[in-house]
């Protein structure tokens, strides 16, 4: 006996996954459409296997941090830059579906410029994308399936730099999209000292530490 139900009937709690297997593309568009824009949840899809987790209030605000970290470097650099958070980016001939926590264009930022339907098959990937605890493969697939060039991610209280060489991801030490400073050190830091000082006082001590680095 098979026993069918809908996602209204599923119940996922702050800080779980629930993972779904043998999803079609239709059944991947059909679960986005039912989940609606307006939620919590986060979605990664390649090939047949579809993850949906509900991050913990603390995962939302380090992911915010590390948002202003970045846009403060970008900024600051006076590098120009399209934000697209947790936009879902998706590439139907490749299976592969991802909503990054937050996402910038950067190199490619003047041709994202008031675009808000993307296609993939004409439309790069963001340039930079952020995670905040995850470790899944089907999250890392997705993002290769993309062509992503540069992932950070975050756990632990220690930021990880990934940049995508030859079809897989390498962990680096600097971040070439900011080679002249080390951000890996420098936005752990602050991430850690807004727990102390609050937000406002991190961004600002980030923003001289920048200057300074500069």
């Amino acid at each position: 006996m098979v026993f069918t139900l809908q996602l209204r009937q599923i119940d996922v709690s702050p800080g779980q996954c629930l993972t779904l297997r043998q999803i079609d593309w239709s059944d991947f568009e059909a679960i986005l459409t039912e989940l609606g824009e307006r939620r919590a949840s986060r979605i990664a899809y390649f090939q047949g296997v579809l993850e949906i987790r509900m991050p913990l209030p603390e995962h939302e605000k380090t992911k915010i941090m590390i948002g202003e970290f970045v846009k403060i470097l970008l900024d600051e650099l006076e590098l120009d830059w399209e934000p697209y958070g947790s936009t879902t980016f998706k590439r139907p001939e490749m299976a592969a579906g991802i909503e990054p926590d937050d996402c910038f264009y950067i190199t490619n930022s003047a041709r994202m410029i008031g675009k808000f339907k993307l296609n993939l098959s004409i439309d790069p990937p963001p340039d930079l994308a952020i995670e905040v605890d995850v470790t899944s493969k089907t999250k890392i697939s997705a993002y290769i399936a993309l062509g992503v060039p540069e992932v950070w991610r975050y756990e632990e209280d220690k930021l990880q730099i990934f940049v995508l060489r030859e079809g897989e991801y390498v962990q680096v030490e600097t971040s070439p999209t900011f080679p002249n400073l080390p951000v890996v050190e420098g936005i752990s830091q602050f991430l850690k000292l807004s727990e102390t000082v609050g937000a406002s006082a991190a961004r600002r001590g980030f923003r001289q530490w920048v200057r300074e680095g500069l």
